[in-house]
């Protein structure tokens, strides 16, 4: 920017700020907007399509779990298990970690048709089976890197790289919240111990203003660390407190214009709001036994994920726009057979539980629920562990994987896309993730190609400068 252009704007900014009330606010607000420093989010705060659903519930099962041995069986494995793959199946797969030396591994586990639909499902899985004539399942999923961290970027964010705001935070921009004491974004997460690739990068606000990034909740003890007011500080102090905050900071607002300041005052009140709602989220005296019986609140290995999913059906029932659990890691290189009955035993039942729970309360025609990795498994034992039987694992395949959706304008009951024999390469209506992404915006009433920030000259969004609606997976 040339200097006379600089002094014009700030002698501008000197008159709105002299001026009485707020029409100097909203005049800076948008002279920064021209500069790219501010959000234009008057067309983003209207639904530009009818929407399917009000609330997002996005089942993340980090670390990318194996379709063939869970919800994509290719009985054909069985036939050169043991053998190199067939080249004309390696043809064009430009992926390092890929040998043309790997063996076949057909899957250990038997697989059972459920429902009106007659979608498979492992023997891992009865619970996710018994829902089928509920889900949308797509077989044809692609995205672009192999690497967990940036795949998950990806799949979160719209690109694979740091600083750019998640799914979550682009619907909370977009649509707003539906209440004023609790967060439009909310993380909960459940682990082996392992940690979540991507870490909190998944759940980030990026270049949008800080109100909209995710906040994680425990599912236990404080829901939010430091909720709790410390010793001697009543709730009319800490009223006090937030509101003397809040006046400093509008003061400094109109005299600079940093709109991350709005994003600032809005948090504190925010949290002052979430000190009083929060804590009767864990309460769940409310619940019937039977609810958490079908949850699996009375079972330790169901326990965790089962609790955040029936906070994310509670959350949503107080209208958080988007609540994503995340649960790792399915990364299995080896000891694939073990580690996959172990995170399926943590995670079926309360699945179904979830797609049950909120059908029975009539909330699932207006949730959307997502249940998936970042890609998928090859169909060849991993090669880097050996071949030792009862050890084998699975590697990294982007080209090819799958996973469901239910509820929130979704066609239920149905299979989208398909691949070969192998799983290799999709033979029908592939679905990259920026398709998936431009899909739940769509059941959300946005077009994707309209809900923009600017951001250092450039209108972002997050499906980049690519995705389109799949209309097969909707109702």
């Amino acid at each position: 920017m040339d200097t006379q252009r600089f002094r014009t704007i700030q002698s501008r900014r000197d008159f709105f700020r002299s001026c009485a009330g707020g029409i100097g606010t909203i005049a800076l607000h948008g002279l920064l907007s021209r500069e790219g420093r501010a959000a234009q989010a008057a067309e983003s705060l209207v639904p530009h399509i009818a929407p399917r659903a009000k609330n997002v519930i996005y089942l993340f099962m980090a670390g990318a779990p194996s379709q063939y041995d869970l919800i994509a069986p290719k009985p054909i494995m069985t036939k050169w298990h043991g053998t190199p793959v067939p080249a004309h199946f390696m043809t064009g797969l430009q992926d390092q970690l890929m040998k043309s030396t790997a063996q076949v591994f057909a899957s250990p586990r038997t697989f059972q048709h459920y429902g009106e639909s007659g979608m498979e499902f492992s023997d891992f899985l009865p619970h996710t089976g018994s829902i089928a004539d509920e889900l949308c399942m797509v077989h044809s999923m692609h995205t672009d890197v192999s690497n967990h961290h940036p795949a998950q970027l990806l799949m979160n964010c719209g690109v694979p790289r740091f600083g750019h705001p998640a799914m979550g935070s682009w619907v909370s921009y977009g649509l707003g919240s539906e209440c004023d004491n609790l967060p439009g974004f909310v993380v909960l997460t459940s682990d082996s111990g392992k940690g979540i690739d991507g870490g909190s990068s998944n759940w980030s606000n990026g270049f949008l203003p800080s109100s909209h990034r995710g906040v994680t909740f425990r599912s236990s003890g404080d829901p939010v660390l430091y909720l709790s007011n410390p010793k001697g500080v009543s709730h009319d102090a800490q009223r006090a407190r937030i509101d003397a905050l809040a006046d400093l900071n509008q003061h400094h607002l109109e005299k600079t214009g940093d709109q991350e300041i709005a994003s600032r005052i809005a948090a504190y009140e925010m949290a002052f709001n979430m000190q009083l709602s929060v804590p009767g989220l864990l309460d769940f005296s409310d619940e019937t036994d039977a609810t958490k019986t079908m949850y699996g609140l009375d079972q330790d290995i169901t326990t965790p994920f089962g609790t955040n999913c029936l906070m994310a059906r509670r959350m949503v029932e107080r209208g958080v726009r988007f609540v994503q659990l995340y649960h790792s890691t399915w990364d299995d290189h080896s000891e694939l057979n073990k580690n996959l009955k172990i995170n399926c035993a943590m995670t079926d039942l309360p699945c179904a539980a979830l797609i049950r729970d909120l059908k029975q309360r009539g909330l699932l025609d207006e949730t959307l629920v997502i249940w998936g990795g970042e890609f998928g498994r090859t169909p060849m034992n991993e090669i880097r562990r050996g071949n030792t039987p009862g050890q084998e694992g699975r590697d990294h395949h982007p080209f090819a994987f799958s996973l469901w959706m239910a509820g929130g304008g979704i066609k239920p009951g149905t299979v989208v896309g398909a691949t070969d024999e192998l799983g290799f390469h999709i033979t029908e209506d592939p679905v990259h993730v920026h398709d998936l992404q431009a899909t739940i915006l769509h059941s959300l009433g946005i077009n994707h190609e309209r809900l923009t920030y600017r951001h250092q000259g450039r209108d972002y969004r997050l499906t980049d400068v690519a995705g389109k609606v799949v209309d097969k997976v909707l109702a």
